[in-house]
């Protein structure tokens, strides 16, 4: 982390200067951003946006305040790795339960009316991620972002006891105009208007924006009631510290211990619903979810002391067709004013810990196009990539969650005739798809702002369309031992991670010098050409580069001028801008990653952590037609938003 570059001030360095528009004070008329609701998705935009003061963002939730008990708990490593672009991984890791292993209970072979162990499996891969999968409360979660919102220049911080009426796109600067209704007990149905540029549906399976916008869950329910309960208890249950699969005659459960040492949740299995029968018509109570958690883990006891929440659901699959406004048949002549995201364009079942994943990966999808296209760094067509990439993902996502939802509930006695219900059926599952449920699993097609894997060969570590597996360096600047991708802040910039060639960076034929000079002067530069007046030469992109050297051989001074900007208001150099490999711990990147050691190569990763691009170092030409096609030339005026 960075700061003091315009001078020093005293306090929490998190905790930004106020810009000049601050979010106090009541709802405006106009806005530039209106999200609808504060749950995972809705929080996780807002916070992306209260970076850029120059933007009127504002959050409404229709609840009286912020959440407090329940919901989801599972922060699957991809989403720790797009905390830490917040600052957050750092207390979500000291904070949150670890899930290290997972273990399988199954009727046992002499007695099937006992439970015994029948496996254990590491939870994720090694080299996977540099984070681990970790239980957190959805609250603690919440609050967290509503922090970086409230630190964040804007001072952004939820208009609560305001829930979405009506919702209709016109015309005009701000062609959105949304109804909301007050529903605190003091000014209950009192109504107000706002006009917004965009409005993004952050507002659950119910959602009154996708309604709006003519959008419809789509889907089939499983039949299946399950219950849940977060629950402190004392149990000679021997696993309740391990994340348990447990399958018996009596039902099933998956167990997950909670953080903080002795609150643990409890997914229970009940009965199957008729066709078109609600789980709420069965009159299910907490008695009924413990009698059942006791059942299912006979012969072990289970004394619960305290039970924290509750609730009971029935799992469903359920999809919309696009996530925005506009009809597929009008893409290419409307652009989108209204997206949704989260449950509020696709449910699934919990049992994989996705769904709160997912939808916040929508928002960070979604979040730094709105503030490329606002800020006119960027065209407007931009923001059809949106629905495009996040609907192919929750596609995908709801033909994995309706196998796994079935494989849970298969009954062990039917393992000789369902097909991967036998005793090993399931810890196989979590095996082969322990990188989707890691969140690592997406890939994205080639598109506007996604190039074709040409050059993969450069960089088979980092495929296209990926996220960008971080790696171990070393600071050129300090000799300090850190991983690459952590460099990476939620601030819309564009990453631009440059592996040196073989040469050396003082000869004038190394492609790295020779890129550095491209990028600081030439007139097809995107680096000049999306660059405003004025601002540092890291506004937009920020070039890292990673040379082959030890940090011992390779001299500060022998780096091209551009990864030694000068920047701020005092003209201060930035020394952070070069790495080299952790030789000392015996990690070279180049190896772990396949980087090509003659050629190397320049990663290019978009502002949500995506690989967006791999190219030759030399390959100017080719760059600059990349980003020309929806970058806006910084002189230019700002096109209609």
């Amino acid at each position: 982390m960075q700061f003091y570059l315009n001078g020093f001030r005293p306090g929490d360095p998190e905790i930004h200067p106020a810009g000049p528009a601050s979010a106090a004070g009541p709802l405006p008329e106009e806005v530039d951003v209106l999200v609808v609701g504060t749950g995972p998705a809705g929080l996780v935009l807002a916070a992306q946006l209260a970076a850029f003061p120059g933007i009127t963002t504002r959050i409404v939730e229709r609840r009286p305040g912020p959440l407090e008990l329940g919901q989801a708990d599972g922060v699957a490593c991809r989403s720790v790795e797009m905390f830490d672009a917040f600052g957050l991984s750092g207390r979500l890791m000291r904070e949150g339960y670890w899930v290290n292993e997972t273990v399988f209970w199954r009727p046992d072979q002499q007695d099937r009316t006992r439970i015994s162990r029948s496996g254990r499996i590491q939870d994720v891969e090694d080299g996977l991620s540099e984070f681990p999968h970790l239980i957190v409360n959805q609250a603690r979660i919440q609050q967290l972002l509503l922090d970086v919102m409230g630190h964040a220049p804007s001072r952004l911080a939820p208009d609560y006891g305001l829930e979405v009426r009506d919702l209709a796109v016109g015309g005009g600067d701000h062609p959105v105009e949304v109804t909301l209704q007050r529903t605190d007990p003091d000014r209950a149905g009192e109504e107000l208007t706002v006009r917004a540029r965009y409005v993004v549906g952050c507002d659950g399976a119910r959602s009154t924006v996708r309604q709006s916008i003519g959008r419809t869950l789509r889907g089939d329910a499983a039949n299946q009631a399950w219950g849940v309960m977060d629950v402190l208890a004392v149990t000679d249950f021997p696993d309740i510290r391990f994340k348990a699969v447990i399958q018996s005659g009596e039902g099933n459960i998956v167990l997950i211990p909670r953080e903080g040492g002795y609150l643990v949740r409890f997914y229970i299995e009940l009965d199957e619903l008729g066709p078109g029968e609600r789980v709420a018509a069965r009159g299910i109570t907490l008695d009924t979810l413990i009698a059942s958690a006791r059942r299912i883990l006979h012969p072990y006891s289970l004394d619960v002391r305290d039970v924290v929440w509750w609730s009971v659901y029935e799992i469903g699959q359920r999809l919309t067709d696009a996530f925005d406004d506009v009809p597929a048949g009008e893409v290419g002549a409307r652009l989108p004013r209204v997206f949704i995201a989260g449950d509020a364009c696709h449910t699934h079942s919990p049992k994989a810990g996705q769904g709160m994943n997912v939808s916040m990966q929508d928002a960070f999808n979604l979040g730094w196009k709105l503030a490329a296209v606002l800020e006119g760094r960027s065209s407007p067509e931009l923001l059809h990539t949106y629905s495009a990439e996040r609907q192919a993902v929750a596609k995908r996502l709801i033909d994995f969650d309706r196998d796994w939802a079935a494989r849970h509930s298969a009954r062990p006695q039917d393992a000789a005739a369902t097909e991967g219900a036998d005793a090993a059926g399931l810890q196989r599952l979590y095996t082969e798809q322990g990188r989707f449920t890691a969140g690592v699993a997406t890939h994205y097609e080639p598109s506007l702002i996604t190039g074709e894997a040409t050059h993969q060969h450069l960089a088979t570590g980092f495929p296209i369309g990926e996220r960008f597996h971080s790696a171990p360096v070393v600071r050129l600047g300090d000799a300090r031992p850190m991983h690459l991708g952590h460099v990476a802040e939620a601030d819309g910039r564009w990453r631009l991670y440059a592996f040196a060639d073989a040469a050396d960076p003082r000869d004038p034929a190394s492609r790295i010098r020779g890129l550095c000079e491209f990028l600081a002067g030439a007139e097809a530069s995107p680096v000049r050409r999306s660059t405003p007046a004025g601002a540092d030469d890291d506004a937009v992109f920020d070039l890292r580069a990673v040379f082959q050297q030890g940090h011992r051989e390779l001299p500060i001074e022998a780096l091209p001028p551009l990864l030694l900007p000068r920047k701020g208001r005092f003209g201060l150099v930035d020394y952070e801008k070069a790495f080299c490999p952790d030789l000392k711990a015996g990690i070279d990147v180049f190896d772990l990653r396949g980087v090509d050691r003659d050629r190397g190569c320049l990663v290019v990763v978009r502002p949500d952590q995506y690989v967006a691009h791999v190219l030759p170092l030399d390959a100017h030409e080719e760059l600059a037609r990349f980003f020309a096609a929806f970058m806006v030339e910084a002189r230019q005026p700002v096109a209609a938003r």
